[in-house]
């Protein structure tokens, strides 16, 4: 019994992708449409009740694989169901600094047809007030993310460590 329940939960946890691998991904998912099926395959299997940041990375592949997408009603569609995964996981965890990046990221890059675009100043505020609370990998993202963001000005980059 003890066997089955280890491989069981060593096969329930293989499933869910490593953080660390999806934002490795996702700096270079918008290069090629097949950088970007590749991370959208690495997500396909994660829910809503999943780790939020995972959902907030899914979300965002649904909306960049939108661009691929020839009838412009299924970008359309496309586009919403990610962004409501994305808006999901930031009502989910509001101070999760990490989604607050992946919701700047799309919205920097959304079409302005598609009216996503409100939260840029609220989500640049978060990141440049919680910025420096972070550490490790995921304070190097951020700066990394920042300094090539368009929604930071020269100076605010240049307060970043």
């Amino acid at each position: 019994m003890k066997l089955f329940l280890s491989i069981f939960l060593f096969l329930s946890l293989s499933n869910s992708p490593e953080i660390a691998d999806i934002r490795k991904m996702y700096s270079s998912v918008v290069i090629s449409e097949g950088n970007a099926k590749e991370f959208a395959s690495k997500l396909a299997n994660i829910e809503n009740e999943d780790n939020k940041t995972l959902v907030a990375y899914k979300g965002a592949s649904i909306v960049i694989m939108s661009r691929y997408k020839k009838e412009i009603s299924e970008k359309s569609k496309n586009f919403k169901v990610g962004a409501k995964m994305i808006e999901f996981a930031v009502t989910s965890e509001p101070n999760n600094i990490e989604i607050r990046l992946i919701r700047l990221s799309i919205q920097e890059k959304a079409p302005k047809i598609v009216n996503y675009n409100k939260n840029k100043k609220e989500d640049k505020d978060f990141l440049l007030d919680h910025y420096k609370e972070q550490s490790g990998n995921l304070k190097a993202y951020i700066k990394n993310f920042m300094l090539q963001s368009k929604s930071f000005s020269t100076a605010e980059k240049q307060t970043i460590n």
